[in-house]
């Protein structure tokens, strides 16, 4: 009898309630202060790349739009799902309701489709940009590469919306009352959507980088073989070299991603083989590459660090 009365439960009027999960006071605090830094990160960093490409002129570039899609959706990530998930994360009862758990599974599924979206975008852009240089000017413009974006985040917002309309209206059954809604078991349409939403992006994003880089080699050793001696010869050779950094620096943009989402994927197949803190860190891993992509640009570029530097000085004005 003394154990049943220490047994606390999220709503004690109801049987099939969940049991309240009871932490420490310290890790408590700790978790909402560790993500709490997380989501102020990132926020901030990714507000720094929106406003120096948005502000600068010379920054309105076809490949810097692409950038600044990507660090949109990364803003979303640091702004909603990170302070949500971290909310649905520590607190073991879920007093939201249905419609904003619903809206958790939206948003989450949402910013990650919107990321890779602007991933494949942006192997495109670098498949041309190496593989085709002479062209690149013509078949990429902001205009078209606009078109692109929108379209892409229209079909991300409508197919996601479809998705969890569906789930829903189905009434996937939780563990217990008043706990957000849990997948139960694999189905052919989680494996469907996983093949649309994940597998076929990252298949198109891998190939176009496995040929960018046999070009970018082929190129490499075409210009160390040459001796450019004439101006126009420098010229080509230095727009060789900033492409191929663009498409170096991108490229590690790109893998990054997959890298934080592929255990998250083999996860969602063998999470009962996984310890309780391992799938715990495997499942906000997606979100902390929001974190990762404007650190890359501040390593890799410098038009990042001069514009974050005139930003945070104020000089906005004088630039």
């Amino acid at each position: 009898m003394e154990k049943h009365e220490d047994v606390q439960y999220c709503f004690q009027d109801r049987n099939s309630s969940c049991r309240k999960a009871l932490l420490l006071t310290s890790i408590y605090i700790t978790l909402y202060i560790f993500f709490s830094l997380i989501s102020a990160v990132t926020v901030f960093l990714n507000v720094l790349v929106i406003i120096s490409i948005s502000h600068f002129k010379q920054l309105h570039t076809p490949t810097n739009l692409l950038i600044l899609s990507l660090a949109v959706s990364d803003l979303l990530v640091g702004l909603i799902v990170i302070p949500v998930m971290t909310v649905a994360i520590t607190e073991s009862c879920w007093v939201f309701g249905e419609y904003f758990c619903a809206f958790l599974l939206y948003i989450s599924c949402l910013c990650p489709s919107l990321s890779l979206g602007s991933l494949v975008l942006i192997s495109i852009d670098r498949y041309v940009a190496v593989c085709d240089p002479l062209l690149y000017h013509s078949k990429i413009t902001i205009t078209r590469l606009m078109c692109c974006i929108s379209i892409t985040w229209c079909c991300c917002i409508i197919y996601n919306a479809a998705i969890i309309k569906d789930i829903v209206n189905v009434q996937i059954p939780s563990r217990c009352l008043k706990e957000c809604f849990i997948v139960e078991a694999i189905t052919w349409g989680n494996i469907i959507d996983l093949v649309i939403t994940m597998v076929v992006p990252c298949s198109i994003i891998i190939t176009l980088y496995m040929k960018i880089f046999v070009v970018a080699r082929s190129q490499a050793r075409k210009v160390f073989s040459k001796e450019a001696a004439s101006v126009s010869g420098v010229k080509t050779v230095q727009a060789n070299k900033s492409e191929r950094k663009a498409t170096k620096t991108l490229s590690i943009v790109v893998f990054t991603y997959l890298s934080c989402w592929i255990p998250f994927i083999f996860s969602f197949f063998f999470l009962s083989f996984l310890i309780d803190n391992l799938s715990f860190i495997i499942s906000f891993l997606p979100f902390v590459n929001s974190l990762i992509n404007p650190i890359i640009y501040a390593f890799f570029y410098p038009w990042f660090k001069v514009t974050a530097k005139h930003i945070l000085t104020l000089k906005l004005r004088r630039s």
